[in-house]
């Protein structure tokens, strides 16, 4: 059966089409420019093989649900080619830094994130703080998405490891004097002993002296060196060396000296008590936990230097649940380090990514030492990864509450419906019905409610099904849970509420037709729509053909909420009367056991799964519970679970174990 040409199989202008462009493409390794209409890069990525990787988005076979509406966009192209899949990764980066696609994932807020800097490139190198960090000559520690620990972070430094402020005044002139003479430079000490001026943190014993020679060049180049191995997590190191200048200085007798290296250690001591010993070995690692909504998300990076947490940052990003968990981490991953300096031995993800190997070399260069890629899947690298993604979870929501973001989004996708479904107004309040049952057996049905688009729980209902059913209808089942709830006596009932403006089904064409029949035959007009769970399309009355709301939109968000809300609320009921069920019935087959007893028995043990894994003397234990009692309901227990290990091996086409007595009442 053919269809209409899409977009890109279409020539325009007499030009070739773009699938007729994308098979002149080379299938050499490099990068490739999607552009709109008006020749706005919209997404930038990197293939080993432009032509084949280019290809998937003409036909359609890559996946990602972003893909078939970027593509309508999509009017002309670009590509670069270069030697390797590494230099194409460097590219891809530079690329998204210079277009800032709207495609592609990258910072929600783009904001410039504080950095700790060190001026390595001076006669004297200064510590700052800064949102720049691409200076030549300085070395920059970082990001921070706390400018305040960064701040402080700077002070406790220089309280433990002399060294010059950038923002100090006598520092810059300092500087500047140097760069005037530079034939002084080889004896800056003495030039700065007879040229300069004392600044004010060297009078107050927090400044080293540089700019009156107080220090020579060696020393300070210690002192710098110290606060480098700091700033990467290098304490140990540092405080053994201060230890030994502490000893070196008792034995020479300068006690005033040793007094102040001594409280230089138990700055670092205290700081050291502050952070959580989270490993037992002295690993050095940065754990990345994300947590994704529909359309944005949140990254969590523990860095652990010498087993300790020496900070965490979290990021807000463009993208969440509508791009793949793979690309999301892919792209923070090259984001993130190419802003850092501070690259560990080993970075810890959720999931394996199929760049592992490329990302790693590309780490390896960064660092000069040997980066990996892993996915820790037990032991205190998984537990931590766990925090890490529960930590972007509160940094998200943070974000939302302070932007309004959430506010806004719901204001949105209730205007979008009112348009998609052709209401009279925005949805205010939603009703959704979902019916939960098994082969007809405890049919229930919920209804969850939704008022300004958020959930209003003092709202929700649930309903038993009433009518007798040999087997699953969910024509049946949402007839008659829509005759109780909109019926006279209902709908006159101030505790349900006011009539919705839109009615949601869990499902498709026949959960819908269900519903209009009931409404016509209470004389109701309710707006009403069928959401199906396959490819999230939306029936309605009035047309054949379902809506597809567009991926990512936030009406599409809002009503898949709705839906899974209505969902979890039924199958929990569900449960809830099958648990209830299993636990009377069996337990109503011990002699000897009345209510007040089965009460005692759940009452003790919480639930029939802790039973069934009691002994008898942890039953017989239960007050008011003999102990012939007790083993009767051992006994009862364990034939059950014989008989259900029965059923599934029936089931999977296995032998069963050969026991003749009739199932028990579930």
């Amino acid at each position: 059966m053919s269809h209409a040409p899409l977009p890109w199989e279409v020539s325009r202008d007499g030009q070739p089409s773009l699938a007729e462009q994308v098979e002149q493409v080379p299938t050499d390794p490099g990068c490739y420019l999607w552009k709109n209409e008006s020749g706005t890069v919209i997404y930038v990525g990197k293939a080993k093989n432009l032509r084949s990787r280019m290809r998937q988005y003409i036909k359609l076979t890559d996946d990602r649900e972003k893909i078939p509406m970027m593509m309508n966009e999509v009017r002309s192209f670009d590509y670069i080619v270069v030697e390797n899949e590494h230099e194409a990764l460097v590219l891809e980066r530079n690329l998204i830094a210079q277009y800032h696609p709207y495609y592609n994932v990258d910072f929600k807020d783009d904001k410039s994130y504080p950095y700790i800097a060190i001026t390595e490139s001076d006669v004297f190198p200064a510590i700052k703080f800064t949102r720049e960090h691409h200076k030549r000559g300085t070395r920059y520690f970082g990001p921070y998405t706390d400018a305040k620990a960064a701040r402080k972070t700077i002070d406790i430094l220089r309280k433990v490891v002399p060294i010059c402020s950038a923002n100090c005044v006598e520092w810059k002139r300092t500087k500047r004097m140097l760069a005037a003479h530079p034939d002084q430079e080889d004896v800056a000490t003495l030039f700065l002993a007879n040229e300069g001026r004392p600044c004010f943190d060297y009078h107050v014993g927090i400044g080293p002296g540089a700019c009156i020679g107080a220090i020579n060049t060696v020393d300070y180049a210690k002192n710098v060196s110290q606060v480098e191995r700091f700033l990467q997590g290098r304490r140990h190191d540092i405080m053994d060396e201060i230890k030994d200048q502490m000893h070196e200085a008792a034995d020479d007798l300068d006690f005033e000296r040793a007094a102040r290296l001594k409280k230089r250690l138990e700055a670092l001591s205290s700081l050291n008590v502050r952070q959580q010993v989270i490993f037992s070995s002295d690993v050095d690692i940065d754990l990345i936990g994300f947590y994704r909504e529909e359309t944005i998300s949140a990254a969590c990076v523990f860095v652990v230097r010498e087993g300790r947490t020496i900070r965490s940052a979290q990021f807000i990003l463009n993208k969440g649940l509508d791009v793949s968990e793979e690309e999301l981490t892919d792209s923070f991953i090259k984001r993130y380090y190419e802003e850092t300096a501070d690259i560990p031995s080993e970075v810890d993800i959720a999931i394996d990514l199929q760049d592992a190997e490329v990302l790693g070399e590309w780490l390896t260069e960064e660092h000069g030492k040997v980066t990996r890629l892993h996915r820790p899947q037990r032991g205190e690298k998984f537990k931590l990864l766990g925090m890490a993604k529960e930590n972007a979870m509160h940094a998200l929501k943070r974000y939302m509450v302070r932007t309004g973001y959430d506010d806004e989004r719901t204001n949105r996708a209730l205007m979008e419906l009112e348009s998609a479904l052709a209401l009279n107004k925005p949805p205010m309040r939603i009703e959704c019905f979902d019916v939960s049952t098994i082969h007809g057996h405890f049919t229930v049905a919920s209804m969850v409610v939704f008022t300004n688009g958020k959930p209003n729980k003092s709202q929700y209902r649930r309903f038993k099904i009433q009518t007798p059913l040999k087997e699953a209808n969910d024509f049946v089942s949402m007839s008659e849970v829509l005759s109780r709830r909109y019926g006279p006596k209902t709908m006159a009932d101030r505790r349900f509420g006011s009539k919705p403006d839109l009615l949601v089904l869990d499902g498709g064409k026949p959960q819908l037709t269900a519903a209009i029949e009931q409404l016509s035959k209470l004389g109701l007009d309710i707006p009403c729509c069928g959401l199906a769970k396959s490819d999230e399309e939306i029936f309605v009355p009035w047309d054949d053909t379902p809506i597809v709301l567009p991926s990512g939109s936030p009406s599409l968000y809002l009503i898949k909420r709705v839906r899974d809300e209505s969902h979890r609320f039924a199958i929990t009921f569900h449960r809830e009367l099958r648990g209830k069920a299993m636990t009377k019935s069996v337990l109503d087959e011990v002699d000897g056991i009345g209510p007040t007893r089965k009460k005692a028995l759940m009452r003790h043990f919480g639930s029939l799964k802790k039973l069934r894994q009691a002994s008898v003397d942890e039953i017989a234990s239960v007050k008011g519970i003999p102990r012939e009692v007790a083993e009767g309901v051992w006994q009862t227990l364990r034939a059950w679970d014989e008989e259900r290990e029965d059923e599934q091996r029936a089931a999977n086409g296995g032998p069963s174990s050969g026991s003749d007595k009739a199932p028990l009442e579930v």
